[in-house]
C-alpha cells in the first residue's frame, strides 16, 4: 500500500531526471566534432558555452533542446501520472545542474527553466523568454539575462493568480542563482565578461 502510494511521485522525479540530465551541449559538440565541451571555455554544458565553440548552430539547438526536455519531462508526466507534474519539472530542473552522468556538474538551469514554465504556465514563459532576450540585449552579459528572467518569472505567476507555481518558481529561480554563485562574484568584481568573449555563462 504504501508502495503504491509512493511510487508516482518517485517515478515521476526520477523520469524528469533522467530527461532533464541528459548533456545535449555535450552530446552535440561531440557529434559534430566541436571538441569536448567541458574542456571549451567555461567547461559548462549549456548553449552559452557551446556559442564558444563558434557553431552558432549548435547553440541554438542546445538552447532549444535543454528547453525541450524540461517541457517533456513535465507534459509526459501530465498524461501519465496528472498532479505530478511539479515534480517531474523539480526532477528536469535538477538533472540538468546535477546529472549523474558528470559526476553532477551541470549547466546552470536557464533554458531547461524556460521549458519547463512552458509546459506549467506558457503566458509566464513569455514573459520569461522577453525579459531574458531584452536584459541580454540591454546589458550583453548572460549571466544577468538569465537571472533576472528566473527571479521574475514568479511574481508573474503571482500576478496570473497562480500562487503554487509562484513558490514553485521561487524554488527554482534561487537554484538558478545559485548556480550562477560565480557570475555574481565576477559581477560584484567588475569583471564578467560581456557575450561574445570567453566568460563562464
Amino acid at each position: 500500500m504504501a508502495i503504491e502510494i509512493y511510487a508516482e511521485p518517485l517515478l515521476s522525479l526520477l523520469l524528469g531526471y533522467m530527461l532533464g540530465s541528459i548533456p545535449f551541449g555535450l552530446v552535440l559538440t561531440r557529434l559534430f566534432g566541436a571538441g569536448d565541451l567541458r574542456a571549451i571555455g567555461s567547461g559548462n554544458i549549456g548553449a552559452t558555452n557551446v556559442l564558444r565553440t563558434g557553431r552558432k548552430g549548435l547553440a541554438a539547438a542546445t538552447l532549444l533542446l535543454d528547453g525541450a526536455k524540461g517541457a517533456a519531462a513535465v507534459l509526459l508526466v501530465q498524461r501519465l501520472a496528472p498532479g505530478q507534474e511539479h515534480l517531474a519539472a523539480a526532477g528536469a530542473l535538477l538533472g540538468h545542474l546535477y546529472p549523474f552522468w558528470l559526476r553532477f556538474r551541470g549547466g546552470k538551469g536557464v533554458a531547461t527553466f524556460l521549458g519547463i514554465i512552458g509546459a506549467l504556465q506558457w503566458p509566464a514563459a513569455i514573459a520569461y523568454a522577453v525579459i531574458w532576450l531584452s536584459t541580454l540585449g540591454l546589458t550583453r552579459y548572460s549571466s544577468v539575462a538569465g537571472m533576472t528572467a528566473a527571479l521574475a518569472t514568479p511574481v508573474c505567476a503571482a500576478a496570473l493568480g497562480r500562487f503554487d507555481l509562484a513558490l514553485l518558481f521561487l524554488g527554482f529561480a534561487l537554484l538558478v542563482l545559485w548556480k550562477h554563485r560565480g557570475n555574481i562574484e565576477r559581477l560584484l568584481a567588475g569583471n564578467e565578461p560581456l557575450v561574445g568573449r570567453d566568460s563562464d555563462g
